[in-house]
């Protein structure tokens, strides 16, 4: 063989071998950290209507077997007895994972439309923050609806106390906007997913299926309905924030807290996990990850 064939043959595979490490595939690990530690309810903050904050009213938020528990075993009737737990800090970029399921009957004393009706609250309030009568925070919540044993019930669709939401070109007022998801009869588990990206959009996920999308969520469109004058803010007991809230009107919401809903049909959680995209993003930084969307240059480690 001619030396000029060998030495072409020889670039030849060179080539190939350095095109293959460029189209390989790079394995980048995502650190998600687990929002409950499956043992009691460590980061976590009660907020009941009518209650004074951290009060457990009737132990109604409980751990066991490492599932996070809403029940109300210890109920006589509802009473309106609405309440959040919230975690601990406000994110704005990030992933949020979960599992829930219903299980038995509603409470005595909950509305119709809370049967199989419960739901994550995003770039909330803080528990601090509600009034004391408030029935639920300024959010924009992940509604999550169980079927009822026949008919469709969407679930993941997004609700909007105190907020709204831009579908297409359009601010939307409808308090709860359906996602195109299957329905879920019975007590089984279901998995859920947000994709939250600040005041751009939010994007929500049912066993690995997008349902629903909308962007820049907002303060705005009366606490549940735009028709009659906001005037029902004090309805659901906000009534010493109002005008706070009615000086917002259009302010885009980019970060917040995330609550889970209690509102009369018991609801368990499990296997919640969120993966925050906000992070050092400079490439020469040990802690830098190629899936961060925003830049926190104080965070970066040399």
């Amino acid at each position: 063989m001619r030396l000029h064939t060998v030495l072409f043959l020889i670039i030849t595979f060179a080539l190939i071998a350095c095109q293959s490490k460029k189209t390989e595939k790079v394995e980048v690990k995502e650190d998600w950290v687990s929002l409950f530690n499956g043992v009691d309810l460590s980061g976590w903050t009660i907020k009941f209507a009518g209650e004074e904050l951290n009060r457990n009213f009737k132990n109604t938020f409980y751990v066991e077997d490492s599932i996070l528990r809403i029940s109300y075993d210890n109920y006589e009737t509802f009473d309106n007895k609405y309440a959040h737990l919230y975690y601990e800090q406000p994110y704005d970029y990030y992933k949020l994972k979960f599992d829930y399921r219903f299980v038995g009957e509603q409470t005595k004393g909950g509305a119709s439309w809370n049967v199989r009706n419960s739901g994550i609250m995003l770039h909330s309030q803080s528990a601090e923050s509600n009034d004391f009568d408030q029935h639920f925070p300024v959010s924009i919540e992940l509604q999550l609806l169980g079927g009822l044993g026949e008919g469709e019930r969407t679930t993941a669709n997004v609700c909007t106390p105190g907020t709204a939401v831009v579908m297409g070109d359009t601010v939307n007022y409808t308090h709860c906007i359906n996602s195109s998801s299957e329905t879920y009869h019975g007590d089984q588990w279901v998995h859920a997913e947000a994709i939250v990206m600040g005041g751009e959009y939010m994007a929500f996920l049912v066993e690995g299926d997008t349902v629903l999308k909308f962007d820049k969520p907002q303060v705005g469109g009366g606490f549940i309905s735009n028709a009659n004058n906001r005037d029902d803010w004090a309805d659901f007991g906000v009534a010493d924030d109002k005008n706070y809230w009615l000086e917002k009107d259009g302010e885009i919401l980019t970060s917040g807290y995330i609550a889970l809903q209690a509102e009369s049909h018991p609801i368990d959680f499990k296997n919640i996990e969120l993966l925050n995209l906000c992070g050092c993003m400079d490439t020469e930084a040990k802690n830098y990850k190629p899936y961060y969307v925003k830049n926190d240059l104080k965070a970066c480690e040399y």
